[in-house]
């Protein structure tokens, strides 16, 4: 299957926390970044996840936000690394940062929040990914 998000990382399940009806899936990248996915349980079942089997998460790149600084922030995912580019366009931009494990994530932010938080080609930044907005396939 081929789509569309931009942000495909291989890697294996660490753990499968079940809860009542939600699970929280964390996967390993192979390049050791640590990605946390909540999915239904029935997801869980259906994909038959568990710990060790190789699988992919997957995040749009309009559900990556971009900060740098200090960040207090909810959400599970926050994954640091460096800017390696920006490409804008008339009202968005899509920002490419490489983790410091070596993970290539893309970003869709508006060209104003480039601007106003000074994001350029070699400034450290971190993806933030709420884990409800990362899938997970096999």
């Amino acid at each position: 299957m081929i789509i569309s998000a931009r942000n495909q990382l291989k890697g294996k399940i660490e753990a499968v926390q079940e809860g009542a009806v939600n699970a929280i899936v964390t996967l390993k990248t192979e390049y050791g970044d640590m990605i946390t996915s909540t999915i239904s349980l029935e997801a869980v079942k259906e994909l038959e996840l568990a710990s060790g089997k190789e699988a992919i998460a997957v995040i749009k790149a309009t559900d990556v936000m971009i900060g740098v600084g200090e960040i207090k922030i909810s959400s599970r995912n926050k994954l640091s690394g460096e800017v390696v580019k920006v490409q804008e366009g008339a009202v968005n931009a899509i920002v490419t940062l490489k983790t410091d494990f070596g993970n290539t994530i893309s970003s869709t932010i508006s060209v104003a929040a480039v601007k106003e938080l000074g994001i350029t080609p070699g400034v450290k930044a971190k993806a933030i990914i709420k884990a409800s907005s990362v899938m997970v396939a096999v």
